[in-house]
């Protein structure tokens, strides 16, 4: 069984470190640990050939609890059962970390395979699901990573102390070390050249304003219909250079996760009926945040400019003369529809593709119906769950068949998809079977026949069936 576990890196130098076996596997953690500086205790009667050369102590006998002593952490060779148990009751009960290869669920930690760039160590642990998994993306990262990363970051080091002296604000450092690492400082000590790195890092030192903004800025960043993975590459890097997020209800927790720690996070969100902020008070926010010499990050669900009042936000910064920067998202009528696989244009079934709120300012939104149903068009809408009934009924009444297909995609792209199919006139029928409380969007037009039929939630089936008749 894997183990959830946390990261954390352990300074090892001249600690001890116990070894309880003498086989192969603790050869193997011995060569892993020494280069660390662990003082390694081995407690075996026959170690392996080359173990003992390893270890700072060696006792060869049997393990007893007292051998933990002074131990920091503890290793126990699983192909002795017995051995093993022993180790791990007396490590629990001194309250010493043990790890037992191959064997989470006696392990208190699991050991992560390592990418070395002294300093810069990079770990990565599957819990102990699938090692052989973890090994083959340590080879894609080692073969990803500069080699000389770790010269880098002993560079930067020797010049912390003046940077911490000349830059008095932990934001001005922070954004001073960002410009570093990102400018030609970093890439001409990674290419070798570390004359060059030092002269222009003595450059940017003496510049009071190098990574300084003369004001807060905010981006409007598109978060997409919910899988974090549909994140832009902007997107994730504007995230991450956020001192603020303000975001919505339908951004994805996974999806903050992405962001900086340290940063502030301002939940706004709205749904029908509860408006955490009314739209003038963001705006307000917004401006304060930036004018407060922020890096300002507006995150809302999909995309900024359809239907997430990017618009109103982007008027009221330009006149309050805060620089404002658009990322686009991949908006949810693109989005869900793919992950459904549902086209929104198809040859000889949608010329094109309209997309209207189901939700007005005042309840039913002005929409010209009768267009709407004579367009050989794929409609899409959005917040239309609650008025699907109110819906179905404005655009049979216009002229569009109530057999249309239709579909009912809630939370679209997450793994609680679900995807419900029938017909126009049975779209309150089937929110109700399916309970659905959104966010939801609604697809009306014949693509729907090209739903992924095993994307289809088993209820929504039969109707499947009658709307392809």
């Amino acid at each position: 069984m894997a183990l959830k576990t946390f990261p954390i890196s352990v300074a090892l130098v001249d600690r001890t470190v116990l070894l309880a076996g003498g086989g192969e596997t603790m050869l193997r953690k011995a060569r892993l640990l020494a280069p660390f500086g662990a003082r390694l205790r081995l407690v075996h009667p026959d170690p392996a050939t080359g173990l003992a050369d390893l270890a700072a102590e060696v006792r060869r006998r049997p393990f007893v609890p007292a051998d933990l002593d002074g131990a920091v952490l503890a290793f126990a060779d699983g192909d002795d059962p017995q051995t093993a148990a022993a180790v791990v009751d007396a490590a629990r009960a001194r309250g010493v970390p043990v790890n037992v290869p191959d064997r989470p669920a006696l392990s208190g930690f699991i050991m992560p395979a390592i990418i070395d760039r002294d300093p810069i160590t990079v770990a990565i642990s599957s819990g102990g699901a699938a090692p052989v998994l973890v090994r083959r993306l340590r080879a894609r990262l080692e073969a990803a990573l500069e080699p000389n990363l770790g010269a880098l970051a002993r560079f930067l080091d020797r010049f912390r102390p003046a940077v911490k002296a000349t830059r008095t604000d932990e934001t001005a450092r922070r954004r001073f070390w960002e410009a570093v690492v990102d400018g030609p400082a970093a890439a001409r000590l990674l290419a070798g050249d570390e004359d060059g790195a030092h002269a222009a890092l003595l450059r940017a030192l003496d510049d009071p304003g190098h990574g300084q903004e003369a004001s807060g800025r905010v981006a409007l960043v598109g978060a997409g219909p919910g899988d974090p993975d549909l994140l832009t590459l902007r997107a994730l890097r504007v995230l991450q250079d956020a001192d603020v997020v303000v975001h919505d209800r339908l951004v994805d927790d996974r999806i903050l996760d992405y962001v900086r720690r340290d940063a502030r996070r301002i939940f706004v969100g709205k749904s029908k009926a509860d408006h955490t902020l009314p739209q003038d008070r963001i705006n307000a926010l917004l401006v304060a945040e930036a004018r407060a010499g922020h890096r300002v990050v507006r995150l809302k669900g999909g995309d900024p400019f359809v239907f997430g009042r990017g618009g109103e936000e982007v008027e009221a910064l330009r006149a309050a003369g805060i620089p404002v920067e658009v990322v686009p998202g991949i908006t949810a009528a693109l989005g869900c529809g793919a992950a459904a696989t549902i086209p929104v244009t198809h040859r000889g079934a949608a010329q094109g593709v309209t997309i209207v709120t189901g939700h007005g300012k005042d309840g039913e939104p002005d929409l010209d119906w009768e267009a709407l149903a004579r367009l050989k068009h794929t409609l899409v809408i959005y917040m239309g769950l609650s008025a699907a009934g109110r819906i179905a009924d404005r655009l049979t009444a216009a002229g569009l068949p109530a057999a249309t297909p239709a579909a009912l995609i809630e939370k679209g792209t997450r793994p609680d998809q679900v995807l419900a199919v029938g017909t126009l006139g049975g779209l309150p029928a089937l929110a109700a079977a399916h309970r659905m409380a959104g966010p939801a969007l609604i697809v009306v037009g014949e693509v729907v026949r090209l739903a992924d039929p095993a994307r289809i939630t088993e209820i929504a089936r039969p109707a499947l069936a009658v709307a392809a008749e």
